[in-house]
């Protein structure tokens, strides 16, 4: 009897060490619903973030190619650096490569490595990378010679398998030619190092949807940095917002504050704080940062396209050291 009482205290013990774990919850006005968490708290590292140009992202995408041993999946919407096709080469002697980009791009079967096109009129806007099964890599950036090197972007890397199973899953609808729709994803908001990580694609988890509500839920500020912004609705919800007494901020690529539908003029008019950029090539952040502790980004630019047709994904993190860090992006942006 004391025997089996010394194991089932051991099991107790166990459970407590793997599902016990404190998770940290999103700050104040900001929920998650328990029946969507994971629970089984990951030993990751913490994650990684870069900004292009200043850090060199070209770089920090080929250590990632390089280090792989199993498997490479990317999907990519432009793609044309020498150093990265060749590894994407170099790799598919040995390893697992595939990669899916948008039909624009002119790259196709670059010596022997497994890529293909998407076959739809909308775009196949995602940029992010799998390695191994457990590494993702996302954000604005595409890997190309002005992505790298003159325009402002941004890349998160986790080291997470709960996160990379959801990009997993995405990239294997998109090489299937499943463009411009799929399935919902089954586990949006996960527990990594306890730490609250929302993740969505586009169109089938309504990307805009939850940006709005995470908008709403602002109770000091907002700040953000868009390449391009064709969408009514979240514009009036900052508009709203401002006038609830919250702090509104904005850095726009000026290229594009002219074209029709560009929510620039709106947002202006409305007493909101917005600026064109100053970059002589892109501005191509897609990012909010809420209360200096949450962070929405990836390839999602608030249009409607981007929502209701293109190929897209978001993270809303919920953790106040990655959201100093794209507040810092923000600042260095909003001074020059």
């Amino acid at each position: 009897m004391a025997r089996l009482n010394k194991k089932y205290i051991i099991s107790i013990i166990l459970l407590v060490f793997i599902c016990g774990c404190t998770i940290e919850q999103p700050l104040s006005g900001y929920t998650v619903k328990e029946e969507k968490l994971i629970t089984l708290k990951e030993i990751t590292s913490e994650p990684i973030i870069y900004f292009c140009p200043k850090d060199n992202c070209e770089s920090v995408l080929n250590n990632y190619i390089n280090l792989s041993k199993e498997s490479i999946h990317c999907a990519l919407y432009d793609l044309n650096l020498d150093s990265t096709l060749d590894l994407f080469s170099e790799k598919s002697k040995a390893i697992d490569v595939k990669i899916v980009i948008d039909d624009n791009n002119k790259y196709v079967n670059v010596n022997g490595r497994g890529i293909i096109k998407d076959n739809n009129a909308q775009l196949m806007h995602q940029k992010f990378c799998i390695f191994d099964n457990s590494i993702v890599l996302t954000g604005s950036f595409n890997p190309t010679r002005n992505g790298a090197n003159k325009n402002n972007n941004n890349i998160i890397i986790y080291n997470s398998q709960l996160l990379s199973k959801n990009y997993e899953d995405e990239f294997d609808e998109l090489w299937n030619y499943n463009f411009g729709t799929g399935i919902k994803t089954k586990n949006t908001v996960l527990n990594i190092n306890n730490k609250i990580i929302e993740n969505y694609f586009c169109p089938e988890d309504n990307c805009k949807e939850h940006v709005i509500e995470t908008l709403n839920k602002a109770e000091k500020s907002i700040y953000f940095m868009t390449f391009s912004f064709t969408d009514y609705d979240i514009a009036d919800t900052l508009i709203e917002k401002r006038k609830d007494g919250i702090e509104i901020k904005g850095i726009m690529e000026k290229k594009r504050i002219t074209m029709k539908y560009n929510q620039y003029k709106h947002l202006k008019n409305n007493n909101i704080d917005v600026i064109p950029d100053t970059n002589s090539a892109t501005m191509h952040h897609k990012v909010f940062i809420i209360d200096d502790a949450i962070v929405i980004t990836g390839s999602y630019n608030p249009t409607k396209n981007a929502n209701e047709n293109n190929d897209e994904n978001i993270l809303i993190i919920h953790d106040k050291t990655i959201a100093k860090k794209y507040l810092e992006e923000f600042n260095s942006l909003w001074n020059k």
